[in-house]
C-alpha cells in the first residue's frame, strides 16, 4: 500500500519550508490541497510540478473514499493546507482517520504550525497548555468560555482580526481584566508582533490600533486557589 504524507506548509515566511516538505511534495503521485490556487503558489515558488486535487472541508467527506482505494493501490499521496499544519484547525482529521482505519500507513511531517510560536514567544508558562482553536462563534460559544474558567493550563486560541476585540472583551468578563494574555499576529511575516499584558491593556491597544493578520491569543491559565491553613485550637 501507499503512504499519506501530512505535509506543514509555511504560515508566512516560504524559507520556513524544510528540505523534506519539498521532497515530498516533489516525490508524491498526488498532492491534496485545501486551494489549488493558493498552493499553486507554494509549488511554483519551489519548482514543483506535481498534480493537485482539492481536498477541503466542503468536500473531504465526498472524496476521502476515493483517496483511500488510491493509498490502497499503491500511491503516495500528500496532504497540504493553506498554511501550517493540515488537521489543526484545518482539514485533515477524517482524512488522516480513515487511512488509519484502512491500514495504511500515515506520515505527518514536523513543520510550521501558527500556535506554537506564538504560544513559546508569550512569556507565559508553556510546560502544559490547552490548545482551544477557534471558539465556536455562536452556539456553546459560551458554554465553552465558562469551561474554561477554572483552566490552571495557558490556553492557545486562534481568531479572526475582525472579531478579535470582540473575543477579548468577552475574555476580560469571563476570566477577568487582570488576566495575562499575549496576542500573536502576522507570524513569521515581516509585520510580526506580539503585544503583552492583562486583557484590560491589550483591548485597549487594539481599540486604538485596527488589527490586522492571522491572530493568535495565549491566555494565562487561572492561578490555583490555595487552600486556608487550618487555624490552631
Amino acid at each position: 500500500m501507499g503512504i499519506l504524507y501530512v505535509v506543514p506548509t509555511p504560515v508566512g515566511n516560504m524559507e520556513d519550508m524544510t528540505l523534506r516538505a519539498i521532497r515530498i511534495l516533489k516525490e508524491a503521485d498526488l498532492v491534496l490541497a485545501e486551494d489549488t490556487r493558493t498552493s499553486g503558489i507554494l509549488l511554483k515558488h519551489f519548482e514543483i510540478k506535481n498534480h493537485l486535487m482539492s481536498h477541503h472541508k466542503f468536500n473531504e467527506h465526498g472524496t476521502a473514499a476515493g483517496i483511500v482505494e488510491r493509498l490502497k493501490a499503491g500511491q503516495t499521496i500528500a496532504l497540504i493546507s493553506d498554511a501550517g499544519t493540515p488537521g489543526i484547525s484545518d482539514p485533515g482529521f477524517y482524512l488522516v482517520r480513515e487511512a488509519v482505519q484502512a491500514g495504511i500507513t500515515v506520515q505527518t511531517l514536523p513543520g510550521a504550525t501558527a500556535f506554537v510560536p506564538a504560544l513559546v514567544s508569550s512569556g507565559l508558562p508553556d510546560d502544559r497548555f490547552c490548545f482551544e482553536g477557534f471558539l465556536p462563534q455562536k452556539k456553546g460559544r459560551q458554554t465553552r468560555l465558562e469551561s474554561l474558567r477554572e483552566e490552571s493550563r495557558t490556553m492557545v486560541f486562534y481568531e479572526s482580526p475582525y472579531r478579535l476585540l470582540k473575543t477579548l472583551g468577552q475574555f476580560a468578563e469571563v476570566f477577568g481584566p487582570e488576566r495575562r494574555v499575549s496576542v500573536c499576529r502576522e507570524i513569521s511575516k515581516v509585520h510580526e508582533e506580539s503585544v503583552r499584558g492583562t486583557l484590560a491593556d491589550v483591548i485597549a491597544h487594539f481599540t486604538e490600533t485596527e488589527p490586522k493578520g492571522e491572530i493568535v491569543i495565549v491566555v494565562a491559565g487561572a492561578e490555583s486557589k490555595k487552600e486556608p491553613k487550618p487555624k490552631n485550637k
